[in-house]
């Protein structure tokens, strides 16, 4: 490699196995890699099992044993694998469990199993996760295409339980949901109400229609639109269409054309379709409506061509696991980017609400030593305070509750229900109130998280205190640890009376917190 030449060949990282495994909605799925010193992943074996879990979670909300001990005995033997592979210990590994098993009735009971069975942890992730992995997938297709660069464009996933959406211009994520549309799910629907053959297309169709007309409301057309396709029904369909597509590039399929094999594998029974395609029982069942799906938006938005690429969830997960950072930058400001959005529609006073988020953040760096928070909380710290007034919008008194409840019922991107709460939380704390046991959301939490919570609103605090004028005058700030307190110095500001008042009004959660009291004095001789 070009790198070689640059780092001593004694500094070098050997390169080291990893695995990702993807339990869904028709299959077991594992991706095992080499993830190199500077991020880069090379993937050295693919495996794949069907395994009916969407079936039983979607009929019967629930995992039958059966279908368990068949997770059991794939997992095993994926087990197996792994050692061979010299993947070994937990840090190695990830696996994630998506729509299925995250909405079954017993799912505790299921992830207990596999553990006990093969040592194996289980990690639902929800549909904000999910958006997030998927992003991280096809962020290097987003930068390096010419075309989408000025592009609308529409990321879509159909999966057995869901149907994720991306919309996405200049890398920048404008919208983002989970819908509970799934080709499994369409076909669950056609047996329970028992559609005559000759208007299966008619019935799936319709369903498919109020998603794809949700969709639609909440994409302008106004500038060019793309379609980014994922998921392994349309790979199938653009291996058949295109058969020299080298799945490193994003295929560009003609809409023509995906309607002609549309409508051939419509008219194929399920027997038919496995002994013609490389499909398994589990995936016939899924073909059909999934590419109706994909033909429907590509119809509602006009397009000439759908653009498919080979990158899965699994891509996603290792992607993460080679940044070594659940949260990089580029996605952290997709995030601040989807808080301000959501801030707007509330009529937040945004200078004021932008200026407190970046004071926070200069507080928390400044008190790393004192919070001893990771940079997620970091995010959840900006994020809150960006929102922490949203709920005037709804009436003065008790506002701080109304923000929390307006963050905590809002779909913000990246943000997995978990943190959502959390940065509603430090939003409800920003005045008045401290955190007490028998608060709604905060009793859910475990210590670790409600000792966060209560850092995090004591800086907040802090933070709003600092902008009370709501000037944005204090630009700068300067923390010390000075006999048992700490010392804000705030340059270039020489009266700070209505700051210093708001803090002794505030402070108190900071030093019943942290154990020091807050002095703000203004700076005295050079800032250097």
């Amino acid at each position: 490699m070009s790198q070689s030449q640059d780092v001593p060949r004694s500094l070098a990282v050997a390169p080291k196995p990893v695995a990702v495994i993807d339990i869904g909605t028709t299959s077991i799925r594992m991706a095992i890699a080499e993830i190199d010193g500077q991020g880069g992943v090379r993937i050295l074996d693919t495996l794949t099992q069907a395994v009916p879990l969407g079936e039983d979670a979607f009929t019967a909300g629930r995992i039958s044993k059966g279908t368990i001990e068949e997770c059991v005995r794939v997992l095993r033997s994926y087990r197996q694998v792994l050692t061979e592979y010299r993947v070994l210990h937990a840090e190695q590994i990830r696996v994630v469990a998506t729509s299925a098993v995250r909405e079954a009735g017993n799912r505790l009971a299921f992830i207990d199993r596999i553990y006990i069975a093969t040592g194996l942890q289980v990690e639902p992730i929800d549909e904000a996760e999910e958006n997030r992995i998927t992003y991280m997938g096809i962020l290097p297709y987003l930068q390096s295409e010419p075309a989408l660069a000025a592009a609308k464009t529409i990321v879509i996933e159909i999966g057995g339980g869901s149907t994720e959406v991306l919309v996405v211009r200049n890398s920048n994520v404008l919208y983002s949901h989970s819908y509970r549309l799934g080709s499994l799910r369409i076909r669950e629907t056609l047996e329970a109400f028992n559609a005559p053959t000759g208007k299966v297309r008619e019935f799936m169709e319709s369903q498919i229609q109020r998603t794809v007309d949700e969709i639609r409301e909440k994409v302008s057309t106004e500038n060019a639109v793309e379609m980014i396709a994922l998921g392994g029904d349309i790979r199938l369909a653009t291996f058949q269409l295109l058969p020299d597509w080298d799945p490193r590039f994003l295929a560009r399929v003609p809409v023509e054309a995906l309607e002609l094999f549309t409508n051939e594998v419509m008219e194929l029974s399920e027997d038919e379709l496995v002994r013609k395609y490389p499909l398994s029982y589990p995936d016939a069942d899924t073909l059909r409506p999934a590419l109706l799906t994909y033909l429907q938006l590509a119809r509602t938005f006009n397009l000439t061509n759908v653009l498919v690429t080979n990158t899965n969830l699994r891509d996603g997960l290792l992607k993460e696991m080679a940044v070594q950072a659940v949260w990089t930058e580029e996605f952290s400001n997709q995030i601040i980017r989807s808080a301000i959005d959501l801030g707007k529609k509330f009529d937040i006073d945004e200078p004021h609400a932008r200026h407190v988020a970046e004071l926070a953040k200069m507080l928390f760096a400044q008190l790393q030593p004192e919070h001893q928070l990771d940079q997620r909380y970091a995010v959840i710290l900006y994020i809150a305070a960006l929102l922490h007034e949203i709920g005037l919008y709804i009436g003065y008194p008790s506002h701080h509750k109304h923000s929390m409840y307006l963050i905590r019922n809002s779909e913000l991107f990246g943000l997995a229900r978990k943190e959502v709460l959390l940065t509603a939380l430090v939003a409800r704390y920003y005045r008045r109130a401290t955190p007490q046991s028998g608060h709604e959301g905060y009793t859910t939490l475990g210590r670790d998280e409600r000792v966060a919570v209560s850092k995090l609103a004591a800086i907040l605090r802090l933070a709003v205190a600092l902008d009370d004028s709501r000037s944005q005058r204090i630009q700068k700030i300067q923390c010390k640890i000075e006999d048992g307190r700490l010392v804000v110095s705030a340059p270039d500001v020489p009266d700070l009376s209505l700051e210093q008042l708001a803090l002794r009004q505030t402070g108190s959660l900071f030093e019943d917190v942290f154990g020091l009291q807050v002095q703000l004095r203004p700076q005295r001789g050079p800032t250097g």
